[in-house]
């Protein structure tokens, strides 16, 4: 560490020894004029002879004159150490020629040269003015020599030196540079006098930091001490206000910048405008914009970028041609600017075609350009593009030297699934940054090549690039989404051991992960466990847990969530809207849903098509196609999506003409070509309408070959309808594409019951039984305050199975004066019929009913889960339970819900 010798012999006044530079004694030649003919030495020893001739024979003001050309012919000779004594010989009068002179001997190297005299010097005795220490102190800060600099601001504390703004300022400056910006803050603080250049300068260093309220505090102490700003510092300050969005900061340095006058500084104006626009107050910047008599490029740029940035695309343009109109050129800035706007607002063709004007217009894309257009591709998804923008870089060399057009490739390729040519663009760039690590590791993550994402991480640790949380979440992300939730939390782990603090995107992708493979129980377990590590929800977690809920059909706990979402004021979020209109669905509470629906703004696609799904579920078929209708009226674009739920809606209604209408308008009037579901739709809608020789007609002319759930949906029509014939047709194409799913087994085995072809059912069984193909776990649930109760056909009875049995004798022993009879064909067993029944009173929904019967108050609504499809029995028993016992049930089985109310059920018992 460099130390000041210790402070003696101060009284002797600085002149430069000469024997400090032992230069060789030489004659001056006859005739020779020292001072006229410096600049004719040709050797480094001359330089030092003439040096010291000047010492001994010239006056001082000479002296002064001749030292920048000293320090000059020293640096020349490649002697920094000469030339930086030279330069503290100097006495020059102003910080311009010290600053000039310090710049050119630091070009060269010469700062520790300038810190070893300075030590020397001083330990000789030497005294120096507030210009040296003004070098010496930003030399330390430059050279992080914390304190060497310490021990100078005490020297100049004990000696009493006389601080003048200079000096200030390179002492905060040093304080911040080594010490960090507290202390310069403390350092300013204590000066007693504190001038215009100070408040300036501390200004300055609070915003070097980010310190963006503290540069504002700042500004505003500094009005109060009537101290002016300068215009960098007003610029500075305009441009805190805008990324911290503080606008009545903003308006305030407006208002400042007014009563002095300094509205004609364009900088400052420009400023003005990005701030406006920053804060998203479009109509202030244009004021800015219109009150300005001079306009630059940057001006121009400025108001454009504000336009684009904020979305206002077309007003953009009409800009721009203004622009054009006002004789001032667009730059590779302002295209640049386009370009941003379209990307980030979604206009992802467009970037495109700005591309190619701004070609035409003979401007070379730069790197900026590159990664736009490089995102817009990524979005878009066509890797022919991509390839060409590729091509483009590597014949500019554009890959070669910057970073984010190298990250912009890795990343168009991993989302375009090429991870061998982004692996090739990644091992070709010379500079990695992080983004680029993370976009690969993120990209073998997801396709589950966990092994070159570990070796990955590893070679980036080793690279000397610490891995941060977006790169721990992405390895978080592929293993819970290929259904890995042990190690997607091991991963959150080793985050933790990493030193870093797992936050809510790490748990949100743990949770997103087991939603994403159906594992809805997970991801609520995994909820609360991120609650317990302190970590706050986002919307993001929020429709996540919503998906859950909806899935198990949850629906006090999707209340709870809902309750969460209007406590953190998520609830505006329209993606968290579109969850609970979802979960209110298909958790059974359709009226919530809807107002739901009705209360929120800005409705997306997703919301339009989620609530008309709810109707179609629920057996609301005119009702979704008025709300299509309704959808269609305030301009909202129908997809795919959103005719399936239409169609689903019709054939849970049995709504033949319009399901037609709807199908035949897919590709007349909105040119969407019906999908595989689509069709599945009209077989179900014309079989369940009885029309099984049309639906058998349109499965033979479709264009698309007949899959499962098409064979699915007719075997489901033929049963309805009892059509053994049509039935073994499509139970023979099922069986050879689905031949272990239990359900088409159980179908035909049910429809075979009821026609007493009990041979057949025995030879299903047979055939189950030798392609190993079991029934799978049947049950049904409902919820009572906060337990799950579980009603399995095979598993443990429940606890209060006697009385609940108790209860459902009596219940059907009411159900029969009303008209009830038990559909023993129901059950494919050949038994006496007195066996069937009480087979029958074993089916879980019925137990399940019943239990919510004993446990809820009277007139509440009685919600039921089941797993697969509800039988003829016992759907007619519902009937006859909401009939005799004047409650609401709700009963979502495999397939559908049914609504029950006075012996009646939604789906008009075609199901």
């Amino acid at each position: 560490m460099d130390k000041l010798a210790p402070f003696h012999h101060l009284s002797t006044p600085f002149l430069l020894n000469p024997t400090i530079f032992n230069p060789p004694r030489t004659q001056k030649a006859p005739g020779f004029t020292l001072l006229d003919d410096l600049g004719q030495v040709k050797t480094l020893n001359l330089v030092k002879a003439r040096h010291a001739q000047m010492i001994k024979l010239s006056k001082k003001s000479n002296m002064d004159a001749k030292g920048n050309n000293l320090v000059t012919y020293y640096l020349e000779f490649g002697d920094c150490r000469s030339a930086a004594m030279a330069l503290f010989a100097s006495s020059a009068q102003n910080y311009h020629s010290w600053s000039s002179c310090l710049d050119e001997l630091r070009r060269f190297g010469g700062d520790p040269q300038i810190l070893e005299l300075f030590c020397e010097f001083h330990g000789g005795g030497a005294m120096f003015d507030s210009k040296v220490f003004c070098v010496v102190l930003e030399i330390c800060a430059s050279l992080k020599k914390l304190w060497l600099g310490v021990e100078i601001h005490g020297y100049l504390i004990k000696r009493g030196f006389e601080f003048d703004v200079y000096l200030k300022c390179a002492l905060i400056n040093f304080y911040e540079s080594c010490w960090g910006i507290e202390s310069a803050n403390q350092m300013f603080d204590e000066m007693p006098e504190k001038e215009d250049i100070l408040w300036n300068e501390v200004i300055k260093l609070n915003l070097k930091n980010g310190r963006w309220v503290k540069a504002l505090e700042l500004f505003r102490s500094m009005q109060f001490q009537r101290a002016e700003a300068n215009s960098s510092t007003i610029v500075k300050e305009l441009q805190a206000c805008g990324k911290v969005r503080a606008l009545n900061a903003g308006k305030q340095i407006h208002g400042y910048v007014l009563r002095w006058a300094l509205d004609s500084d364009l900088s400052i104006c420009n400023s003005l405008i990005s701030m406006y626009s920053r804060n998203d107050r479009l109509e202030s910047a244009r004021k800015v914009f219109n009150s300005m008599k001079d306009r630059n490029l940057s001006t121009w740029n400025s108001i454009i970028s504000s336009y684009a940035s904020l979305g206002c695309l077309n007003d953009a343009w009409i800009l721009f041609h203004e622009m054009e109109l006002s004789y001032v050129k667009p730059d590779i800035v302002t295209w640049n600017c386009l370009l941003s706007g379209h990307f980030n607002h979604g206009s992802y063709e467009a970037v495109l075609v700005v591309l190619q004007r701004m070609q035409k217009a003979g401007f070379k894309p730069n790197s900026s350009s590159i990664t736009s257009v490089l995102q817009a591709v990524t979005e878009l998804c066509v890797l022919k593009h991509g390839k060409e923008v590729h091509g483009f870089v590597i014949r500019n060399g554009l890959d070669e030297y910057d970073v984010y057009v190298g990250t912009s490739l890795v990343d168009m390729y991993v989302k375009n699934d090429c991870l061998s040519s982004a692996r090739n663009v990644f091992d070709n760039m010379k500079n990695k940054n992080i983004f680029a690590w993370n976009s690969l590791i993120s990209g073998y993550s997801f396709k589950g090549i966990f092994k070159d994402a570990e070796r990955l991480l590893h070679n980036m640790s080793q690279e000397g690039i610490k891995p941060d949380l977006v790169t721990w979440n992405g390895l978080v992300s592929g293993y819970a989404m290929r259904g890995l939730h042990k190690e997607a939390l091991a991963v959150i782990h080793r985050i933790k051991s990493s030193g870093l603090t797992p936050n809510v995107v790490s748990w949100t992708a743990l949770i997103s992960g087991c939603s994403h493979n159906e594992n809805y129980a997970g991801s609520l377990k995994f909820f609360s466990q991120m609650q317990k590590e302190g970590i706050r929800a986002n919307s993001a977690t929020i429709s996540i847990l919503l998906k859950a809920c909806a899935g198990l059909s949850l629906l006090h706990k999707g209340e709870e969530i809902h309750c969460l979402s209007i406590r953190k004021g998520f609830v505006e979020d329209v993606y968290v809207a579109t969850g609970l209109i979802d979960m209110y669905c298909k958790a059974g509470d359709f009226r919530s849903a809807h107002e739901v629906f009705r209360r929120t703004k800005n409705k997306t696609l997703a919301s339009w098509n989620c609530m008309i799904m709810g109707f179609a579920i629920y057996g609301f078929g005119k009702e979704a196609i008025s709300l299509f209708e309704e959808m269609r009226g305030v301009g909202v674009q129908p997809d795919a999506i959103t005719f399936t739920a239409l169609l689903s809606g019709c054939k849970n209604s049995v709504l033949v003409d319009e399901g037609w209408n709807l199908f035949d308008s897919m590709t007349t009037d909105y040119n969407i070509a019906p999908t595989i579901e689509h069709f599945s739709c009209m077989v179900d809608l014309l079989g369940r309408a009885s029309y099984l020789d049309e639906a058998w007609d349109f499965i033979q002319t479709m264009p698309l070959k007949p899959d499962a759930t098409i064979w699915g949906a007719f075997l489901t029509s033929c049963r309805i309808h009892k059509n053994l014939r049509f039935a073994e047709i499509a139970a023979k194409n099922l069986f050879e594409l689905e031949p272990h799913n239990p359900a088409n087994y159980v179908l035909m085995m049910n429809l075979y019951s009821m026609s007493n072809r009990w041979e057949d059912v025995e030879r299903l069984k047979d055939l189950m039984k030798n392609a190993g193909v079991k029934n799978g776990p049947v049950w049904s649930w409902i919820q009572i305050d906060q337990t799950v109760h579980v009603f399995s056909a095979e598993g443990k009875p429940h606890t209060d199975a006697g009385e609940i049995y108790f209860e459902l004798y009596h219940l059907v022993h009411e159900m029969k004066k009303f008209g009830y009879e038990p559909d023993v064909s129901c059950v494919h067993q050949n038994i006496d019929e007195a066996e069937k029944k009480k087979l029958l009173l074993s089916h879980t929904e019925k137990l399940a009913i019943t239990y919510g019967l004993m446990n809820t108050k009277s007139g509440e609504p009685i919600r039921v889960i089941k797993n697969t499809r509800v039988c003829s029995d016992c759907h007619t028993a519902a009937k006859y339970t909401s009939l005799a016992r004047k409650r609401e049930i709700l009963l979502k089985d495999g397939v559908r819900f049914h609504r029950f109310s006075e012996g009646e059920c939604t789906c008009n018992d075609c199901w």
